[in-house]
């Protein structure tokens, strides 16, 4: 008795769920006001015109009350219109989104609001594409119908990513993140929610970057706004644990991989993993030799196709006369005015101080100076080769007339150019008690003043100072 009391019930409640789904789905094809519901269809959406909401709302108030009625009849007679389409749904929506818009009883705002959901929830069953419905009831949920950070939001949006999957429409991902961030932090879900909810959309997204042409860059700027929703939160959900369970099965199906290497060690090294944790130290041993594997090929094709680089690398490793034939090299090589005069100072400080070709070496100095104005430093080079000659150019009266010129070219170094300024003021202290002596210049003659021509190589003419 009780289990055919148990069947009758099943059988009553299985009839009841038909005849809703009929009725919610019913068409005017079988009706026998068939043609009511078609005229009726015919006016609301010849005065709809494809319109939105926006164009609804700015519609006068007859035009508006005319073309909700007659969506009214036709919904009323064949929810689903002929079968075929889901118009009836999907105009019924954005009529009654209009009237939410223009209502200002809250209470009835929400009759309304109800009605806009329960339009989906009927396509759905009608005509299917859950995912793509879902995805928009769960954004008006979220931005416009009052529904908010509410988990009837959450569940409607995590719903359309599950069973949409890479097919899920790039509006979902934003609302659903911001959701998620605030449940986790009200303690309504949990961090392994979290963690799964979030793992189906990189999914989604790496895919549709990668394989939608339309879209992609949609999706693309959205992985930038989902990054950022979780911005407060990540520390504390994506630690190391959560990267290393993710990673390292890439990296073991791969260990020899080097782009893997770099991905895995780079990704765990930026969460803080414990660099001292075995797999991050086998990790670690990869990266680097790969690292200097890099760097040394490049390192090496770089001096190979810039001259005045490899010439400065030359330099550091005391190979001064490779590195003079190499800033000569660049500077035929090359049409850029900053690089040659770069190069010639550097040929120039290797003629001064490694093989005290002076002469030479004031030359390159001068052309350096020549291709870039206002700067300094080839003047106090040059200063430093009169001060550093001054003992071979004759007595002590014509070695201090060498100091002289040193301190002339320290002076006009300081003047062109306020960079060089401490560098030639250092010379000039040191230097300036090596200048003639007053007495001595009494002797030969010569007053301060007078101009007199240093001797040697140098071969300039300086005015008369003394030290005292």
């Amino acid at each position: 008795m009780k289990k055919l009391l148990y069947l009758t019930a099943v059988l009553l409640f299985t009839t009841l769920a038909v005849s809703t789904l009929n009725a919610q789905c019913g068409n005017w094809e079988d009706s026998p006001r068939k043609s009511e519901a078609e005229d009726a269809h015919v006016v609301y959406r010849s005065l709809m015109k494809g319109k939105q909401v926006a164009e609804l709302d700015n519609m006068g108030p007859e035009e508006f009350k005319t073309t909700f009625d007659h969506w009214k009849l036709a919904y009323d007679i064949a929810p689903a219109a002929d079968g075929k389409r889901a118009s009836h749904y999907s105009d019924g929506r954005l009529l009654m989104m209009s009237k939410f818009n223009r209502e200002k009883d809250e209470t009835v705002k929400k009759e309304y609001a109800q009605t806009i959901l329960r339009l989906y929830d009927e396509q759905i069953q009608c005509y299917a594409n859950e995912a793509y419905l879902l995805g928009r009831k769960g954004f008006d949920m979220f931005y416009i119908l009052g529904n908010g950070y509410s988990m009837d939001t959450y569940n409607t949006l995590k719903s359309s990513l599950e069973k949409g999957g890479n097919t899920t429409e790039y509006i979902v991902f934003d609302p659903l993140a911001k959701i998620m961030v605030y449940l986790y932090k009200s303690n309504q879900i949990t961090r392994d929610e979290v963690i799964g909810v979030y793992d189906k959309i990189e999914s989604s997204i790496n895919f549709n970057i990668e394989n939608n042409k339309d879209y992609g860059q949609y999706y693309k700027d959205v992985q930038a706004i989902v990054t950022d929703d979780f911005k407060e939160v990540a520390g504390e959900i994506f630690d190391c644990n959560y990267f290393k369970k993710r990673l390292l099965p890439k990296y073991h199906e791969n260990p020899e991989n080097i782009d893997v290497i770099r991905y895995v060690y780079g990704t765990l090294s930026n969460q803080n993993c414990d660099e001292n944790d075995p797999e991050m130290l086998e990790l670690k041993a990869k990266y680097e030799v790969i690292a200097k594997a890099i760097n040394d090929s490049l390192e090496l094709v770089r001096r190979q196709e810039n001259p005045i680089y490899d010439a400065s690398q030359l330099q550091q490793e005391g190979k001064y006369r490779e590195a003079i034939d190499r800033y000569q090299e660049g500077i035929e090589s090359t049409d850029d005015n900053e690089s040659k005069a770069q190069a010639y100072y550097s040929i120039a400080f290797i003629q001064t101080w490694q093989f005290e070709q002076f002469q030479s070496a004031r030359s390159n100095a001068q052309k350096a100076a020549n291709l870039k104005s206002g700067w300094g430093k080839p003047y106090i080079l040059i200063g430093d080769m009169y001060a550093k000659s001054s003992r071979s150019c004759g007595d002590d009266w014509d070695a201090r007339l060498a100091i002289l010129a040193a301190l002339a070219k320290y002076r006009y170094a300081r003047s062109i150019d306020p960079e060089s300024a401490d560098d030639a003021n250092k010379r000039i202290g040191n230097y300036s008690a090596a200048r003639p002596e007053k007495q001595e210049g009494f002797m030969r003659g010569v007053s301060e003043g007078q101009k007199a021509r240093v001797g040697c190589w140098i071969d300039e003419v300086v005015t008369i100072e003394f030290n005292d």
